[in-house]
């Protein structure tokens, strides 16, 4: 079993949004793994940083990442950051792997600057660009196709993920 298409990003890319769209388009279920890992913790995301840390949430996602990819045939979006690990980049090898790329002045306006996501906490506009500078290149190298969702509406994304993908 294997996932129809896994979306990327950064925060604000739309991952959730397109996600659902198009697990609806293909008549396949969506999974998100920053769900599973709250459902795991029985908490929010931004309370196991706080409580647990950041180390402790990136070993539920990456477990997370690792039975989605195995049990999950239809859209799965990963959070943000699950690409950081090296063995979630190995799992991930193979996959359908679309990467929706979004601008800093969108992601802001998408994510908020007073939202809860636990790595924009200080300064979240100049976190979110190292951030997502950072990740780029990874986010990049892993995608069979990259679509930039800047200035588009969800359902024009998941066209042209439909059409680059021949689904």
């Amino acid at each position: 079993m294997s996932p129809r298409v896994v979306l990327v990003g950064a925060p604000g890319a739309g991952k959730s949004t397109v996600g659902h769209l198009l697990a609806e388009r293909l008549g396949v279920a969506f999974r998100d793994t920053d769900a599973d890992v709250e459902a795991t913790a029985g908490k929010p995301v931004s309370d196991i940083f706080v409580e647990d840390g950041e180390e402790h949430f990136r070993e539920l996602e990456a477990r997370a990442v690792r039975l989605a990819l195995d049990e999950h045939d239809g859209v799965l979006s990963l959070g943000g950051g699950a690409v950081l690990a090296e063995a979630t980049r190995e799992l991930l090898a193979g996959h359908p792997v679309v990467y929706l790329e979004v601008g800093l002045a969108q992601a802001v306006q998408r994510v908020g600057l007073a939202s809860a996501r636990p790595l924009l906490v200080l300064n979240p506009r100049s976190r979110l660009k190292k951030l997502m500078e950072d990740r780029r290149p990874i986010y990049e190298g892993l995608a069979v196709l990259t679509v930039a969702t800047d200035e588009r509406d969800p359902e024009q994304v998941v066209d042209e993920i439909v059409k680059g993908l021949g689904s």
